[in-house]
């Protein structure tokens, strides 16, 4: 039996005060103060995610940690997440690290397309990105380390030029870029300028979406 559970009654229980819920996952930041902190309230997180077998993901900065928490079992949340927010925010607590919710955000980019199955290829391939949820007809893309947004395709009725004038900036190492260029050739765009490179390669889908390809290089 799954022990799934809604956002509503995530927030809706005792003891998760401290978090809040977006995108299907828990989440939240402590304010540490010091990294020595952080690392200290991490330790504690980690023995609790052992000892339940169900482990967060943790990001840990100078001043903050950051917790999120989901199933992927049940594609969301579960009891379980429950269970491991009321522990984190009990063991926070315990080392007088206090909750802070204002700043939590995620992002994710939609790019808006005549044809979808066309598009994505190339933005696959330019941003390195894997197949993501069996979702919006299997069209959405991940970050298969969990670090960049997913990036999903909304299906247009009709062109509207000369709206949303925007283009991607994607950093990736040096040695890697002409590989990545090329294969986000490969997937149906094209070169719309490499005048720059090696600082940035400018390239484009099938329906002139931009993305620019960026490396160290060339800036110095």
């Amino acid at each position: 039996m799954s022990d799934e559970i809604t956002a509503r009654q995530f927030h809706d229980s005792d003891g998760v005060e401290d978090w809040r819920v977006l995108l299907g996952t828990a989440q939240t930041r402590f304010r540490t103060g010091s990294f020595t902190a952080g690392v200290e309230l991490v330790d504690a997180i980690g023995e609790l995610a052992e000892g339940m077998n169900h482990h967060p993901d943790v990001d840990l900065r100078y001043a903050t940690v950051t917790v999120r928490t989901s199933s992927h079992d049940v594609g969301g949340l579960s009891k379980r997440d429950l269970t491991l927010a009321r522990r984190i925010s009990l063991a926070a607590k315990e080392l007088d690290l206090p909750a802070e919710t204002a700043g939590l955000i995620e992002v994710e980019v939609a790019i808006d397309a005549l044809d979808r199955p066309a598009v994505r290829p190339f933005w696959k391939a330019v941003l390195g990105y894997v197949d993501g949820p069996e979702e919006d007809e299997g069209l959405g893309l991940g970050d298969a380390a969990g670090y960049g947004p997913p990036v999903w395709f909304q299906q247009m009725d009709a062109p509207r030029p000369q709206r949303n004038r925007i283009h991607l900036d994607v950093t990736v190492p040096h040695d890697q870029v002409e590989a990545r260029v090329t294969a986000a050739i490969a997937a149906g765009g094209h070169l719309v300028s490499d005048r720059r490179a090696p600082a940035f390669w400018v390239l484009a889908d099938v329906e002139g979406n931009e993305a620019c390809l960026c490396t160290w290089r060339g800036r110095d």
